[in-house]
């Protein structure tokens, strides 16, 4: 059995990093999202989001869609399947954490 203490050092940070983890945490209770929206929820300005889809997408835990609609540009967001498997490792990993330093005695 692991120690989720010594684990949690190992904690993957492009997913720990608050505003991606809000990213990929709205993204995984939708099936797609536009940039407004993913902009609206998470409270980031349009820059720093971008930044941040940016370093999601190449490490291919999210897929950007851009088209154009009528002549406007759309940008749709989806978590793939490595995201959603990598973000539940993440949240195991955190809650294994809590259960260890919090146990009933």
């Amino acid at each position: 059995m692991s120690d989720p203490f010594l684990d949690l050092t190992n904690i993957d940070r492009l997913i720990h990093e608050p505003a991606r983890l809000a990213v990929l945490s709205v993204l995984a209770l939708v099936r797609s999202a536009d940039f407004t929206y993913l902009q609206a929820a998470t409270g980031l300005s349009s820059g720093n989001l971008s930044l941040h889809l940016g370093k999601l997408e190449e490490a291919g835990l999210i897929t950007i869609e851009k088209k154009l609609v009528g002549n406007r540009p759309q940008t749709t967001l989806r978590l793939t399947k490595e995201g959603k498997t990598a973000l539940r490792a993440h949240f195991r990993l955190i809650e294994d954490t809590r259960k260890a330093a919090f146990k009933e005695e």
